[in-house]
């Protein structure tokens, strides 16, 4: 059961501007969204998790180090970073326990750098990826004495997903290993002392309508983006079958802005 002190914010750090077409298969040029960049703190009695960092104090240096034609193509607007709303909200950094990360590219491990000392939680395989994974973890790989802890999981299922971690033992962060986006990106489930649910899927669609409608990332980016298309194809039925399930989970891809609105801000 979930502790009664525990809770969860957002952290809206910046965006990028897109639109639905770039977003999902089947949305529209005329759609425009902000693609959001958030980190999400989990309270918790056995010590909090930041599940991704969004954009850090170093974000425009970061970026330079991304490839020059996904630089021409992406334009984006920086917010306060993490570490700064944490602290102007009076939050302790002695409480956080780590940073979890769904997967290891650029918008979402930029801020490590601004938490130095606190663990990095990663898969195995994700920690491989971060070291081999080209100019796709090279922000990743620039930033400086970052500590690692890679995890395993267990052979035990939880909503369909063939392997699973569940961090405290208490049932309320459940992590699941999805890969497909990165080789090692995961899921994380989180259940609220009130009974609210929530699937943080991180990359595995870049907008809702990825789960509501089972659309993939629109041909040829899902290609240029996912490293096994097809992995990501089944984990993304597994999602849409767990939100008809179970209509009161709010699933939440690490980019739709809207996702976070029924989230409290910090």
């Amino acid at each position: 059961m979930p502790p009664p002190e525990m809770a969860i914010f957002h952290l809206p750090t910046g965006s990028t501007h897109r639109s639905a077409a770039f977003g999902y298969r089947g949305g529209s040029f005329l759609d425009k969204r902000d693609f959001a960049m958030t980190a999400v703190l989990v309270k918790h009695p056995k010590g909090d998790l930041l599940i991704d960092t969004g954009f850090g104090r170093d974000i425009d240096a970061q970026f330079a180090k991304m490839p020059f034609l996904f630089r021409l193509g992406t334009q984006y607007e920086k917010r306060i970073p993490a570490i700064e709303q944490l602290a102007k909200s009076g939050y302790d950094i002695k409480n956080l326990r780590s940073i979890l990360l769904t997967h290891a590219h650029w918008d979402h491990v930029s801020g490590i750098s601004d938490f130095p000392g606190i663990p990095v939680l990663v898969t195995k395989d994700e920690r491989q990826f971060i070291e081999n994974g080209g100019s796709w973890t090279a922000v990743v790989r620039s930033l400086s004495r970052v500590k690692y802890e890679a995890y395993d999981f267990e052979e035990k299922s939880y909503l369909g997903f063939p392997q699973s971690r569940d961090v405290y033992g208490d049932g309320s962060i459940v992590i699941v290993s999805a890969p497909g986006h990165t080789p090692g990106s995961v899921i994380v489930f989180l259940i609220l002392p009130h009974g609210e649910r929530y699937a943080l899927v991180g990359d595995l669609v870049w907008q809702q309508e990825g789960v509501t409608e089972r659309e993939e990332k629109p041909w040829p980016l899902r290609f240029f983006a996912d490293s096994k298309p097809d992995q990501v194809r089944e984990n993304i039925l597994r999602m849409s079958a767990i939100a008809l399930r179970f209509p009161e989970m709010i699933v939440v891809p690490a980019h739709d802005s809207l996702s976070f609105v029924s989230m409290p801000q910090l």
